[in-house]
């Protein structure tokens, strides 16, 4: 199945419903309440039933409970530090490491992405999300697949001269990442990626460009740590709810910070207002953005 949530075209109002042959079942309930309850009960008796051309989509969840983002992806890890001579922490294969980013920041498929206000060096991130529908705590990895609602793309937008200067001082990311993060175009359940698992994934493609050339090509497949192991790594001592959102964390090649520490700023420069990016996973759809100027920044001190 594939759940989205969406804008009517019929009456305005904000909805859940369930896409299937080009069009939505609509429904009233909003995605994280279908998710709690039984989902296909909930489209037998559909309010609209709308084609998605006419339909906005939102972000499958429009307003999470949370956001967490992992950095599940050794290649990507491994590469970022090599470009600038270090190793990885030993730590990173110990623990599935995390940050929380912000819920209100939440964009859909097809929104525009304003640059952080002061960044010069904006940055998109292609990664897969899985959705909790089962709520829990304290979460064994061989059990946490069963909380799983489905899986939507992730794009993390970086200011990336905001996250270096903020974390020199032993915090964040914060305000180099809470500016936008989109999800979407809907939310795919685990039954129809099943027969595409191959190792802590699934095989599917993920790219990315940007104004139409390609940028990143990599593989869900290749995570190292499992989306299982990710939820169970954040279950621990705390609950969490149906719409969280896990992130996976940074395909390889899978951002601009880690390409152009490769090959350079001039094979790819940061982001600027007018550029249009697009990030695709096999089976799970894609989101286009353009890029918007930064609103201004307002000082601390007189």
């Amino acid at each position: 199945m594939r759940w989205v949530s969406y804008v009517s075209p019929v009456d305005g109002r904000e909805r859940a419903g369930m896409l299937r042959d080009g069009a939505i079942h609509g429904v009233r309930a909003p995605l994280i309440d279908v998710l709690a309850h039984d989902g296909l009960a909930s489209v037998v008796d559909p309010v609209e039933i709308v084609p998605q051309a006419d339909a906005r989509l939102r972000a499958p969840v429009p307003s999470p409970p949370s956001i967490r983002d992992f950095m599940g992806f050794e290649e990507h890890v491994a590469t970022s530090m090599r470009a600038i001579g270090r190793e990885v922490d030993p730590v990173w294969y110990e623990i599935p490491v995390f940050y929380f980013t912000n819920p209100a920041s939440v964009r859909g498929p097809r929104d525009p992405v304003e640059i952080a206000p002061g960044s010069a060096a904006f940055d998109y991130e292609l990664e897969v999300a899985a959705v909790i529908g089962r709520p829990g705590a304290d979460i064994p990895v061989d059990a946490a697949a069963e909380h799983i609602a489905g899986y939507t793309i992730l794009c993390d937008w970086s200011a990336r001269d905001l996250q270096e200067l903020e974390m020199r001082v032993g915090l964040g990311p914060a305000k180099g990442k809470d500016t936008a993060t989109s999800f979407g175009p809907w939310l795919v359940t685990p039954d129809e990626l099943e027969d595409r698992r191959k190792g802590k994934g699934f095989e599917l493609t993920m790219t990315a460009s940007v104004n139409g050339t390609t940028y990143t090509t990599g593989n869900l497949a290749d995570l190292h740590w499992s989306f299982e192991q990710m939820i169970s790594f954040a279950s621990r001592g705390t609950q969490l709810r149906t719409g969280d959102v896990i992130g996976s964390g940074t395909v390889g090649t899978g951002c601009i910070l880690e390409l152009s520490r490769v090959h350079g700023t001039e094979s790819f420069p940061w982001l600027r207002p007018g550029d249009r990016v697009r990030v695709e996973v096999e089976r799970l759809g894609s989101l286009e953005s353009t890029v918007h100027p930064a609103h201004p920044v307002h000082p601390l001190w007189p």
